[in-house]
């Protein structure tokens, strides 16, 4: 049976990375969430009258509001941590400086939710002073 790779494609082992499929539907599904999330906090911030640090607060503070404020920063860390993937992939061409640069956007991505988290969660359980 013949193969329908390239003479160079067989010698460079360049092949299918088999991980397509699941990124292009991870970077859509979470999309899809960041729409919805985002539509719920931008109708949920319209209801402010006025910006106040104590009503932000106590706005925050509610199970369901920080329930879905949690969830979105991870959306969006999720969805921004795979759009940098892609785009690191596709321009940076040396492989020391590519492998590097993906650790360093995935620690990024990793310490921005975790301080997002945080906040959110000290408001929650009333740590905010």
């Amino acid at each position: 049976m013949s193969s329908l790779r390239s003479p160079l494609g067989k010698v460079l082992g360049a092949g299918s990375a088999k991980d397509g499929t699941e990124h292009f539907w991870s970077q859509r599904v979470s999309a899809a969430g960041i729409v919805l999330l985002g539509l719920w906090f931008v109708a949920a911030s319209l209801g402010f009258d006025a910006i106040d640090r104590d009503g932000l607060i106590e706005w925050v503070a509610m199970p369901m509001n920080s329930i879905l404020l949690l969830l979105l920063a991870v959306a969006l860390a999720w969805h921004s941590n795979l759009g940098v993937q892609v785009v690191i992939e596709d321009y940076i061409h040396g492989p020391f400086l590519k492998v590097v640069s993906l650790i360093l956007c995935k620690f990024a991505h990793l310490l921005a939710v975790a301080a997002a988290l945080f906040a959110v969660l000290k408001i929650a359980f009333g740590g905010a002073a």
